[in-house]
């Protein structure tokens, strides 16, 4: 199984919404379209014979902040984090809020163990090692044939 056999439902807006609103979009950043791309965490994702390693940058965040789920064969990354803080003087109260908020799904190939799936956050990075099932790594084992 390759790589491509873990997918991922970005959560954007439809195509036909951005072309709806491409005018709108190209005047506020420059054409650019990174704006959406700042809720959703950059991913790597490897695979070896024992199975994938998934790690995902979400720096800022703390464990606790951070929700894994399997539904099926769907895992599902996310974060709903609020933040406020408030400074008060003689003069004036100036409150601010933080809002982060992403979800990043991955259909999990039919040879990942769901149940055996781990998850660590260290220094900014998640990363989920995702074993591959016991008929799934004999498979993998090569042998060589002799040609006669």
């Amino acid at each position: 199984m390759s790589v491509k056999a873990l997918t991922r439902n970005t959560g954007t807006i439809p195509s036909l919404f951005d072309d709806f609103f491409r005018p709108w979009n190209e005047w506020f950043d420059n054409g650019n379209n990174n704006s959406r791309m700042l809720n959703t965490p950059a991913a790597n994702i490897m695979e070896n014979k024992d199975g994938f390693t998934v790690a995902l940058a979400v720096p800022g965040l703390r464990k606790e902040d951070i929700n894994i789920d399997v539904a099926g064969n769907l895992l599902t990354i996310s974060c709903d984090k609020e933040e406020e803080s408030e400074t008060e003087d003689a003069e004036f109260t100036r409150k601010e809020y933080s809002y982060t908020v992403f979800s990043r799904s991955f259909t999990l190939p039919e040879e990942v163990n769901s149940e055996k799936i781990e998850a660590k956050y260290e220094n900014g990075v998640l990363k989920m090692i995702l074993p591959k099932k016991e008929e799934a790594k004999k498979m993998t084992t090569g042998r060589h044939i002799a040609v006669n």
